[in-house]
């Protein structure tokens, strides 16, 4: 009887708690791990994986692989960003594809709320003054003083929503493609918080902070640069722990470094690991792709494909299979 091949790209993959390792091994199957410990590129990806039967895999690219593995048969997402599963590509090969959309909400919710306070009360600066010797004790503004905008109402948006509640801030304007006006309606009335549904134009004049939860799709693509960015205030600040290619970095930085507006705290680049040009400036803060790293989210994450893909050789239903309007996202 064939033992099923199973490569695993992303890493760190059972590195906090060996459970996710322990199920998988505990198949008799053959189990690879990613060789190099990093994030690999699309390439090696399709060179490590070209035999085997299927993939847990992180944020690379799959295309290659794809084109590369006949014998592909399931796509195992540790997350629930899909930009990097050509979905309708793997509907066509005939290859089973399943995220975990649930696991790595409150993590990504938790850095998103510290973001918006590390960098509007200039933290990060603080921090870095201080070990240079410095004392000029920054000065920001509240949320609870600050309009927010949040465009995406999904599983990370509406927490976000809900913890920024507590704060009281003056407005939360709010832009979703679905009529989300029933679940705001329910975390927001009974706390006598402020918010409209308006257009992404009016949440870049009007809001303190702008904040992304969507994900990264040709409509997507570059969805805020320049024109937009030319339409916040002059001491507004953008949050991007969405995904990287929705915010256009070059726009990003000629906006931050002309002080065309007041700062940004991004967590997700268009490639990874991070190398550009944003390094060089003070009013931004950069984070490693970090959303889903806290101990409970990875494990949820990890044990969550690793059963997803047990599930799926021995026959069973799938838990978490990619829904159909995923694969309409993806049509152009």
């Amino acid at each position: 009887m064939k033992l099923n091949k199973i490569f695993i790209s992303t890493y760190p993959f059972g590195f906090y708690d060996p459970q996710p390792m322990e199920i998988l091994n505990e198949t008799g199957w053959e189990i690879i791990t990613n060789p190099l410990k990093r994030k690999l590129t699309p390439l090696e990806v399709s060179e490590f994986a070209k035999d085997v039967d299927g993939i847990i895999a992180g944020t690379e690219d799959l295309a290659p692989l794809i084109h590369k593995n006949k014998n592909l048969k399931i796509i195992s997402r540790v997350g629930i960003g899909l930009d990097s599963v050509p979905l309708n590509l793997c509907k066509e090969r005939g290859i089973a594809v399943a995220y975990t959309p649930d696991a790595v909400t409150m993590a990504v919710v938790e850095l998103t709320i510290g973001l918006m306070v590390s960098v509007t009360r200039k933290v990060f600066l603080a921090h870095h003054e201080l070990k240079a010797g410095g004392w000029s004790r920054f000065t920001g503004k509240r949320l609870g003083e600050s309009t927010i905008g949040i465009i995406g109402a999904g599983r990370v948006g509406l927490n976000v929503i809900r913890i920024l509640s507590e704060f009281k801030p003056k407005m939360i304007l709010i832009n979703d493609l679905k009529d989300k006006k029933k679940e705001v309606s329910e975390l927001l009335d009974s706390k006598k918080v402020s918010y409209r549904f308006v257009e992404k134009e009016e949440i870049y004049s009007a809001s303190d902070v702008v904040s992304l939860h969507i994900p990264l799709s040709h409509k997507t693509k570059n969805l805020i640069g320049k024109k937009e960015l030319n339409l916040f205030s002059k001491d507004s600040f953008l949050i991007n722990t969405a995904r990287g290619g929705i915010v256009n970095e070059s726009d990003l930085y000629d906006a931050l470094k002309s002080s065309r507006i007041g700062g940004a705290a991004i967590d997700v680049f268009e490639i990874e690991p991070y190398k550009g040009n944003l390094m060089e400036l003070d009013n931004i803060i950069l984070t490693q792709h970090m959303g889903s790293c806290s101990y409970d989210c990875r494990l949820l994450m990890e044990r969550g494909s690793a059963e997803e893909i047990i599930r799926f050789f021995r026959g069973e239903a799938l838990l978490n299979p990619v829904p159909a309007e995923e694969y309409q996202n993806q049509i152009v």
